[in-house]
């Protein structure tokens, strides 16, 4: 099992061009291949980018789907064009990590961000993976880093304080 190296980096946002879904699972990897041929065309088209390795973003919707904006960074915010439009990786606070296999396997990468987070008092926000391998490569040697915003955690009001 491979053990996750977990640090805290400060970024600023970061202009892309995405496009977005609600997804099962199993729905997640078709789409994704489909996906980023266009959003790759209507950068080269636009001239803006794209400026880095393909992303994702993610969020939980519960009975096994996801609310995914998947993407890359571009130059500048660009006009919708189809399915393609603009967006923004945010910037401020995010833990980080590597994972090294293949995607099905990442649960433990969430595991070691999500407790690095909560050991350090805070709460976290939508994740995100960026993609640095070829996908028609062999699977275990896919590099993924998994960024994980995270904001302070609310502080717990006395009992009976209504605040």
């Amino acid at each position: 099992m491979q053990d996750y190296e977990v640090h805290e980096e400060s970024r600023i946002a970061q202009v892309t061009a995405v496009v977005r879904s609600t997804l099962a699972v199993e729905e997640i990897g078709p789409w994704l291949k489909n996906s980023y041929g266009d959003i790759d065309r209507v950068l080269s088209e636009r001239q803006a980018g794209p400026t880095g390795p393909p992303f994702a973003r993610y969020r939980m919707l519960g009975g096994g789907r996801f609310e995914i904006e998947a993407g890359f960074p571009a130059t500048s915010p660009i006009d919708p064009v189809g399915d393609v439009g603009p967006s923004e990786l945010p910037g401020g606070q995010v833990a980080v990590t590597v994972h090294i296999g293949p995607y099905d396997a990442m649960e433990p990468a969430y595991k070691a961000l999500e407790t690095w987070v909560n050991e350090h008092g805070r709460k976290v926000g939508d994740p995100w993976e960026v993609y640095f391998s070829d996908p028609s490569t062999d699977p275990a040697g896919w590099r993924t880093e998994i960024v994980q915003p995270f904001r302070p955690a609310e502080p717990e009001l006395p009992s009976g304080d209504s605040r």
